[in-house]
């Protein structure tokens, strides 16, 4: 059993860090809120607005709006950006019942979304991270994450191998799209990436449970 004491309250607008060290359950709790098939939850229930998340398959939380960013962001051969993200965004508006977009408007949106997050057009018709850099893998997340605008957006390690000027655009990136109705769930191993984004409270997990739960300064203590 990996996680056995996890109780959390994330609400609209919230900022969450979970920190901890290597093994104490971090990555596990990001892959269970998203839906990942090899983790089986034997007890204990998710709620998210009001629906049973743990009910849900991995693609109807996304479309209710729940996004991960990986620590590791998976190379898909074969299949531009940009076609990648305009399956992705009607996916989502057919499932709440909004019209799709065409492709002008699919484009207008992605570009400016692409200059929110500081990233090159180019990238739109590579395919998804293939050959890019660590860097740019993180910023293709926050790329994603701008045009798909989810409810609630885990983080996973974003910091992890990233260089200072990375770390900045990438946070940058993430506070641009901080919002009343938007929630983040910041998983880190290091104190530095709250530097950048500043979160409402810290939440140390250890042998998967949270054991202490308090402020921004909460984190500054951990170092």
């Amino acid at each position: 059993m990996i996680l056995k004491g996890v109780n959390l309250e994330v609400k609209p607008g919230e900022v969450h860090a979970i920190m901890g060290p290597n093994g104490s359950g971090k990555s596990t709790l990001a892959n269970v809120l998203a839906g990942r098939e090899e983790y089986e939850v034997t007890g204990g229930a998710v709620s998210f607005e009001g629906k049973d998340l743990l009910e849900m398959g991995p693609e109807d939380r996304a479309r209710e709006g729940l996004f991960l960013a990986f620590q590791y962001p998976v190379e898909i051969p074969g299949v531009s950006n940009v076609n990648f993200m305009k399956t992705a965004v009607n996916e989502i508006r057919e499932y709440r019942g909004l019209e799709k977009l065409d492709a002008m408007e699919f484009l207008s949106l992605v570009k400016e979304k692409m200059r929110l997050v500081e990233m090159d057009e180019k990238f739109l018709s590579r395919s998804v991270n293939e050959g890019f850099s660590g860097g740019e893998k993180k910023r293709n997340e926050i790329f994603q994450l701008a045009v798909l605008e989810p409810k609630l957006a885990i983080m996973d390690e974003t910091d992890s191998g990233l260089d200072i000027d990375a770390l900045r655009i990438v946070a940058n990136g993430v506070n641009k799209l901080r919002s009343k109705e938007r929630s983040f769930v910041v998983i880190t191993h290091y104190q530095r990436l709250l530097n950048y984004i500043v979160p409402d409270f810290v939440h140390v997990l250890v042998n998967g449970k949270i054991v202490e739960s308090g402020g921004k300064e909460l984190a500054l203590q951990l170092e």
